[in-house]
């Protein structure tokens, strides 16, 4: 009796919030105007020399276009992930990873603990392999005519977000490790053996690692499974190699031309792994000239390459026209001081103990409007320090306090979705239920390790 009341509540819980969350471009639509109100009221208006409404009207326009690059890499990132996932070894290397996973549970544990891994590894990696392989197992259960619960799944596919700033990828940790750094002559360097490598960063991804899929396989049994209608897309493009085609246009169907270009594209990344330091080459530029290289050397040719391009082209509408919206906040709050009322008004209260967590509380609410951890710490970050100085903190615990923040929140946001629900074909407001059960779980865990 008592696991029908908990599923009962659950699925009431779950419709509930389908009804209530608009999409993700409504909803930054709505962030924009509680930005613009916030600051409106919380922010000083002396010293400007026109309306203060005005001056905010500047702010967001000028943060409405500083995100363009950034934009481009996520666009490249998800149709560059996409047509890599259309190919065929790589279809039939998923394949061959899932061919064991036979029902929504054993989906739910895996797809969370391996995409928890490539989350620690570089978050660009966990956010386009989590959503693929969420993906194609839908494809094989609708193939099969299983029943599956796919939003689980799907919600599955974006944990590794839920741990990336804690990774090799975060921002924060990886920035204070770097000579030379904005805050250096503050705090000189903090090495990653103090924040990524730390015993308690360590100690909690893998409390992550063992419960995360655990609470993801028990919310399989209490959540119902319906049909998967969600069809393979693993046509590529027509091959018209043989065909006879005038001029240079013999060069689009050609496989050594596509294959020579590869190779000189892999042995760029080649020379650029080489000269790096550590992993520190391992950035976004870098996943999406990999994704670029291998998409060339896995389709037959260039032809069948820029035609799977433009069939996934559309899953990137959304990081499109929605990224520079957040940008235009992310204007506002840098801009006119927000940022820093949050930041301080969570300072004023907080001694030797709350620091940490109270650093976490605060860059949990900054994440819902400006979703970019580097962001986030090139604000946050000189405040954060000089009360960690202040108080007698270590300057590596409320680094990492600000990184689990950024991600905590990730779980509610949906900003970061984004190319996963492009994959995947499934809405935000599919996901978040489950998402906010991880949501749930892992700020109590975060808590837990910051004050205690």
């Amino acid at each position: 009796m008592t696991k029908k009341i908990v599923l009962k509540q659950i699925v009431r819980f779950t419709e509930f919030l389908k009804k209530i969350l608009p999409s993700p471009f409504s909803l930054a639509v709505i962030l924009t105007y509680l930005t613009f109100l916030l600051a409106w009221i919380l922010t000083d208006q002396t010293n400007q020399e026109k309306p203060h409404f005005l001056s905010l009207l500047g702010f967001w326009y000028k943060g409405f276009w500083e995100l363009l690059e950034f934009t481009m890499q996520m666009m490249l990132i998800l149709v560059l992930g996409y047509i890599l996932a259309l190919t065929k070894p790589v279809t039939l290397l998923i394949n061959s990873l899932t061919r064991r996973i036979n029902s929504t549970g054993s989906a739910a544990f895996w797809v969370t603990f391996v995409t928890l891994l490539f989350g620690y590894l570089n978050w660009g990696l966990a956010l386009i392999f989590g959503a693929v392989l969420a993906r194609k197992i839908a494809e094989r259960f609708g193939a099969e005519g299983k029943k599956l619960n796919y939003p689980l799944v799907g919600a599955a596919g974006y944990v590794g977000l839920l741990v990336w700033h804690g990774g090799f990828s975060g921002s924060a940790p990886l920035k204070v490790a770097e000579k030379g750094h904005f805050l250096y002559e503050r705090i000189g360097l903090v090495p990653l053996d103090d924040t990524i490598l730390s015993t308690m960063n360590v100690s909690m991804f893998f409390v992550f690692l063992v419960l995360l899929p655990l609470v993801m396989f028990w919310l399989s049994k209490k959540t119902p499974e319906y049909p998967v209608s969600i069809k393979p897309d693993n046509n590529l493009p027509e091959n018209k190699e043989n065909e006879k085609s005038l001029g240079g246009e013999k060069l689009d169907y050609s496989r050594k031309f596509s294959l020579l270009f590869s190779l000189f594209m892999l042995l760029t990344l080649l020379i650029k792994a080489l000269n790096g330091h550590g992993l520190d080459f391992i950035n976004l530029n870098f996943i999406n000239f990999t994704l670029f290289a291998l998409g060339i050397l896995l389709t037959p040719n260039m032809a069948v390459f820029t035609g799977l391009a433009g069939r996934s082209i559309k899953a990137a509408t959304g990081i499109m026209i929605q990224f520079p919206l957040y940008a235009g906040i992310m204007g506002v709050m840098k801009y006119s001081g927000l940022f820093m009322v949050f930041t301080d008004a969570f300072m004023k209260i907080s001694n030797e103990v709350t620091l940490p967590f109270f650093t976490f509380l605060s860059a949990g609410i900054v994440n819902f409007f400006v979703p970019s951890g580097g962001g986030q710490w090139a604000v946050q970050g000189p405040v954060v320090v000089e009360a960690a100085k202040q108080l007698g903190v270590p300057v590596s615990k409320v680094v990492m306090a600000l990184a689990y923040g950024d991600e905590w929140t990730n779980m509610l946001q949906p900003f970061w979705a984004l190319p996963l629900l492009g994959i995947t074909g499934l809405k935000a407001k599919d996901i978040v239920p489950y998402t906010f059960v991880l949501f749930v779980v892992a700020g109590v865990i975060f808590t837990l390790f910051l004050l205690f």
